[in-house]
């Protein structure tokens, strides 16, 4: 088994590729093609409106004695996070890059995350058959911009006309030796000592394939055909193959969620190890769920067939695991999921269109984001608005296509708006008394806000004893703490802050005499979760926050010529270069901008740069926000920052 990856920059030939693999494989007869909206992955009507893959596919095809399960996935940046999810159950990976276009900024944002989960690639410059279409250009391009540690496989000749071909070199082609013996002493000691073989070539050239330290390089024409049987080769015998014990635990990872005819949660699970079967009982999450399969779909020719169990290295469809989510670990983990690409940084309010029931769109935004996690959804009850975060623009869009087309839902959007975070600005602590200055619950509780550094998110500690009180009322307290953080002062998240538990107290079980348990003489967890936030709220008052809004790092290519009416738009968008450099007629521009203004950078570069600007841009870090209103989000709690109308909000006793 090999769980094969195809990733790319949007429209270099992902799709186009998959279908003639297949075609090349025999598992269908004719090539369908992503304009023709026939291709055995984009099965998503929008996929093929839009002639864009927006959710990952598996697919499976024979190679010889390899069975490799192709996994398609999408090219546009906004769908990043349907990559992120595909790329922990990859074997290898094969990245394409058009000959045209060449290394994208897409490109180079998918090449630096395989290189940092190390996982085998091989790279496939596709559309040599197009006007335009470069070999060696291409070449150059790769080592300065994606990674030197490369060996071209073979000669392209007739670029540009349908007669283009690759002409697969005997042995590693040259340069290879260079390249091979940085990583291989073996190989240098027999290079210095002239015994150089094929054979110590080519068994050199494997190793560091599979261990991700050189990438192979194929030139082709999905379209043509040209290339895929010499690519095909090298996926065979360069790429490792799934590993894995049948008989060990069983262990797997949920990729992948969508929904099946009747409604029920369908699964994709790629098995690290052991065997799983129909009306197995299996523990799934972190929180301790189980659920018991009751069906099982493997992939092999093409299509996915029922079968009674999988064992480990295979990919497959699973039922019966009904609250099973995207991220899951099934049976015993493997390791954390661990998010590669940086979260969504925009956020929308969902607008319903005049005849839509609120009731349905909330239930289906809420599936949406059963098969896309990230889609975060945030509930304002007292509104009645739903907000969802992106990527960008181009989700929204789809988020609305998918709405009308699948739901009949008719949705508009509110402007894009940043997701901002607060973090406290100095120390504060707070507490209330059972009995003391109106606290109306049976709970005392104190805490300190300290702030941490960048980036360790929130620790919940304790200075009282453990056994102090019940451990289900500081279970509570933390629990609270931790939900009351996603809105601070400003409505935004509270991250990076060390809370410490200063105070505790509670009445235990009472009762009149000889009767039953008394709730307004003894202490509950709802005492505990009423009474934190107001604590926690006034604590991280008396600290103080500051708002740091999303921003991200962007590389700008253009003419050098374009570059005086470039540096006013930057300014006007708030985007800071910090360095400038020429590299022959084009100026390569580096800095920070706001996320709230990348779309807009984007949509204005080409007629700045006669088209010809290329912008890359990814996550970098949060910054203070220095210019304009410190933004507010609306609160969608019961709002302890007004003790008044919280406690008017909130149930609680009466008396006290």
């Amino acid at each position: 088994m090999l769980n094969l990856g195809i990733l790319a920059h949007v429209d270099a030939g992902k799709t186009s590729l998959t279908e003639r693999l297949l075609h090349s494989a025999g598992v269908i007869d004719e090539i369908g093609r992503v304009d023709d909206g026939n291709t055995r992955t984009d099965t998503l009507a929008l996929e093929r409106q839009r002639g864009i893959t927006i959710k990952s596919a598996v697919v499976s095809f024979p190679l010889d004695g390899v069975t490799v399960n192709l996994i398609d996935t999408p090219g546009h940046p906004d769908f990043i996070a349907e990559v992120e999810r595909v790329l922990g159950v990859l074997d290898g990976v094969v990245l394409v890059i058009s000959a045209v276009e060449g290394v994208q900024a897409q490109t180079r944002v998918l090449m630096r995350t395989l290189q940092r989960l190390r996982i085998p690639t091989l790279l496939f410059v596709n559309k040599i058959d197009r006007s335009g279409a470069r070999h060696e250009a291409v070449l150059r391009e790769i080592a300065a911009r994606l990674t030197p540690a490369i060996v071209p496989m073979g000669t392209a000749a007739g670029l540009g006309t349908r007669a283009a071909r690759f002409t697969p070199s005997p042995g590693p082609a040259a340069g290879a030796l260079d390249v091979l013996t940085g990583h291989d002493d073996a190989l240098l000691a027999a290079y210095v000592e002239n015994t150089v073989t094929d054979t110590l070539l080519h068994g050199s050239l494997v190793a560091q394939t599979r261990e991700a330290l050189v990438h192979p390089v194929y030139f082709g024409s999905a379209a043509t055909g040209a290339g895929v049987a010499a690519l095909l080769s090298g996926i065979e015998t360069l790429l490792p193959t799934a590993g894995g014990d049948a008989d060990g635990p069983v262990s797997a990872t949920v990729f992948k969620v969508d929904r099946g005819p009747a409604g029920e949660k369908v699964a994709y699970a790629r098995m690290f190890s052991g065997t799983l079967r129909t009306r197995d009982r299996v523990p799934f999450g972190g929180d301790g769920a189980e659920g018991r399969v009751t069906g099982i779909s493997v992939f092999g020719h093409g299509a996915d067939t029922r079968a009674d169990s999988v064992a480990a290295g295979r990919i497959a469809r699973l039922t019966g695991l009904a609250d099973i989510r995207i991220g899951d670990a099934i049976g015993e983990p493997r390791k954390a999921y661990e998010h590669v690409f940086a979260p969504p940084t925009l956020e929308t309010v969902v607008v319903p269109g005049p005849d839509v029931h609120r009731g349905a769109l909330h239930l289906a935004l809420t599936q949406l984001a059963e098969q896309d996690p990230l889609i975060g959804l945030r509930h304002d009850e007292r509104r009645r608005e739903t907000s969802v975060s992106l990527y960008g623009e181009v989700q929204k869009e789809v988020i609305q296509a998918t709405l009308a087309d699948e739901y009949g839902l008719d949705v508009g959007f509110r402007e894009t708006t940043p997701l901002c975070v607060e973090r406290p600005v100095g120390s504060g602590q707070a507490a209330e008394f059972i009995k003391k200055d109106a606290n109306p619950f049976l709970a005392t509780v104190g805490l300190r806000v300290d702030p941490a550094p960048v980036g360790s998110g929130v620790d919940f500690r304790l200075e009282v004893e453990l056994g102090a009180m019940p451990y289900a009322f500081f279970k509570a307290v933390e629990d609270t703490v931790r939900e009351t953080l996603d809105q601070g002062l400003h409505g935004w998240q509270v991250t990076d802050c060390v809370i410490t538990m200063t105070h505790s107290g509670y009445w235990p079980r009472q009762s009149h005499a000889h009767q039953g348990f008394d709730k307004s003489m003894s202490s509950t967890g709802a005492d505990f979760r009423g009474v934190t936030p107001l604590v926690l709220v006034e604590a991280l008052r008396r600290a103080g926050t500051r708002v740091h809004e999303p921003m991200h790092r962007f590389r700008v290519e253009a003419p050098a010529d374009t570059l005086g009416a470039l540096l006013p738009v930057l300014a006007q968008l708030a985007a800071v270069p910090e360095t400038t450099r020429n590299r022959d007629d084009v100026c390569v521009l580096e800095g920070t901008v706001p996320a709230a203004r990348v779309h807009a950078l984007g949509q204005r570069l080409p007629g700045l740069t006669r088209g010809e600007g290329e912008l890359e841009s990814s996550f970098a870090h949060y910054a203070p926000v220095t210019h304009g209103t410190i933004p507010e989000r609306p609160r969608t709690d019961h709002n302890p920052l007004n003790r008044k109308e919280y406690l008017l909000n909130v149930t609680r006793r009466v008396g006290g």
